[in-house]
């Protein structure tokens, strides 16, 4: 592993301007499930994925780089006007390069352009790299979801009120 000049040990860093963020495909779904393995400790069945696919493909995004999924986020917008963010993760090589921002921005614009009055989001309490990010974004904890994972650990449910969305 190495260390950037940022610090980060074993992350590539790349130009994010040579990242694409696009609706996911069919054919990317095994690289999706390729991250979602190595960032989470509880992983979605792949019917999720399918069913994200098929009912929510404008809030299903991946940020590829030099043609590779890098990222991806799945969102979708509740019947109470609730933009919901199921799951974003982004390859541990590639973390660190602002990658979860664009993909988090992108996925909000197009909720928002869909109706959303809110973002939310659940988040576990020990993962404070994701807290400061959503907080950075706007987000803000409304309340702790205790057990909400399946190893006993709590969330955090997080909101964002679309009007108070400032963009990127």
């Amino acid at each position: 592993m190495s260390v950037s000049s940022k610090g980060f040990v074993g992350h590539k860093r790349i130009p994010l301007a040579m990242v694409v963020i696009r609706s996911a495909k069919l054919f990317d779904l095994p690289e999706i499930s390729r991250i979602e393995v190595k960032s989470f400790k509880e992983k979605y069945p792949r019917g999720i994925f399918m069913m994200f696919l098929e009912n929510n493909p404008d809030t299903f995004l991946v940020a590829e780089y030099n043609g590779r999924v890098v990222g991806y986020v799945m969102a979708y917008l509740r019947p109470d006007l609730e933009g919901h963010i199921m799951s974003i993760a982004v390859d541990p090589e590639y973390r660190g390069n602002g990658i979860g921002k664009v993909l988090m921005i992108e996925v909000i614009e197009r909720l928002i352009k869909k109706g959303a009055k809110y973002i939310g989001l659940e988040v576990r309490v020990s993962n404070e790299r994701a807290i400061k990010l959503y907080e950075r974004l706007g987000f803000r904890k409304v309340k702790r979801v205790i057990g909400y994972y399946a190893d006993g650990e709590d969330a955090y449910y997080m909101l964002l009120p679309a009007e108070e969305w400032r963009g990127s």
